[in-house]
């Protein structure tokens, strides 16, 4: 029997229904990389949004203040006002002292010299090196036991000399440090050689101890220099101390100073030309940077308005629009940072926009593909229903089934 063109389209509608179903079934929603702009932009006013994450549109004054916030977590703003080249004795460090006396001496005579009343000149009496006790003193004859720790060598040849006043005739002394122990820095990490390096007077800096180290096994754009000071830890890139002297600072005994591989990395997702992990230099890279080495966003299939860079944030980074919604026990702001690369000025605003370690770069669908998709859908589930409805008119006008 001939089969009407109402059946044709009635089997069409039918193929309409089950793929509405089917979207039904499946929450309404159509496959995809992840969230829409519409979706995300609307995230913070959601009823289901209780985690207070903050979403704050990127131009220039955004990028100008996390650029600024960058400046601040230097060398030179972190350990700002620290004494420098102040190097102080400690237990095990070996000392030798020397003591003079004017003529006639009276006190300190070497063996096997005139008397004091025929020298034309002071005789030294240089005693034996020794080691500085755990209890931080030293012992002098006619001084006694003399407590030397945290006192520099001027500091310690003034304390003698003043015990050996009204005993020794003018006495003049000198301390001399033989082995320092205590004044050092401990170099670890990605050199070529960890040690223990001794401070000199000198005022050796954080290149000077990376240079007695051996110097560093990998590439230097990929490199952190981290300093624990005191109650202090700050890692900031190697390059960046190597072209800003400033931030080359003068070591202090006891800091401890850590080299790190830390290729840093953000992960490209959505509408990119590839999705994946992408590494960059230690001393980072801009928006428009990150955006390149991902391949871009897709012509054919990106929201040019729905650019998006999630991040955890330092509280302080930012004059915040909003207050922020929720603040992590890291002290963190956990963002959203939307970019529309529809507007021209947003592309020199994202030059001076920084990414850091471990953001999310994710660029939305373009409306339009969502409704491609859709359509696809739709032709795929009813072009088998038309194709048989083809198949079954040509059948009966063969008249097979008369």
């Amino acid at each position: 029997m001939p089969v009407r063109a109402a059946d044709t389209k009635r089997l069409a509608w039918l193929g309409v229904l089950c793929v509405s179903l089917l979207l039904a079934g499946c929450g309404g929603s159509l496959p995809g990389a992840g969230p829409s702009r519409t979706a995300i932009r609307n995230f913070p006013d959601s009823p289901k949004n209780t985690t207070g994450i903050t979403i704050v549109d990127v131009d220039a004054s955004i990028a100008s203040q996390l650029h600024a916030s960058q400046q601040k977590s230097m060398f030179s703003s972190v350990f700002a006002g620290s004494a420098l080249g102040n190097y102080s004795v400690g237990p095990g460090d070996l000392i030798e002292v020397t003591v003079w006396e004017s003529p006639p001496g009276t006190l300190f005579l070497n063996p096997g010299t005139e008397l004091a009343t025929s020298q034309s000149a002071m005789a030294p009496m240089r005693f034996p090196e020794q080691q500085v006790s755990g209890e931080g003193t030293i012992s002098i004859p006619f001084a006694g036991y003399i407590p030397v720790r945290g006192l520099t060598l001027r500091q310690i040849e003034e304390e003698i000399t003043a015990r050996l006043q009204g005993k020794a005739n003018e006495p003049q002394v000198m301390a001399r440090l033989v082995k320092n122990t205590t004044s050092t820095v401990t170099v670890v990490g990605e050199v070529v050689n960890s040690s223990i390096v001794p401070l000199t007077p000198k005022r050796e800096k954080i290149l000077d101890i990376l240079a007695t180290a051996g110097g560093v096994k990998q590439p230097v754009n990929k490199m952190m220099i981290q300093i624990t000071r005191a109650d202090k830890v700050h890692s900031i890139p190697l390059k960046t101390i190597i072209t800003d002297n400033k931030e080359n600072l003068v070591m202090e005994p006891g800091d401890i100073l850590t080299v790190l591989f830390q290729p840093n990395s953000f992960t490209a997702l959505g509408a990119t030309g590839t999705n994946t992990e992408v590494e960059f230099e230690a001393t980072g890279i801009s928006l428009a940077q990150a955006l390149g080495r991902s391949g871009g966003v897709l012509d054919g299939r990106a929201d040019a308005q729905g650019v998006f860079i999630f991040r955890f944030e330092p509280v302080d980074a930012l004059t915040w629009p909003e207050e922020p919604g929720i603040v992590t026990p890291e002290n963190t702001v956990p963002v959203i940072y939307t970019v529309n690369l529809r507007d021209p000025a947003t592309f020199f605003a994202a030059q001076a926009f920084p990414i850091k370690d471990k953001d999310v770069l994710y660029v939305s669908n373009a409306p339009t593909t969502e409704l491609m998709k859709f359509l696809s859908i739709i032709t795929s589930v009813t072009s088998p229903s038309l194709n048989t409805l083809g198949y079954i008119r040509t059948f009966s006008r063969s008249g097979a089934w008369n």
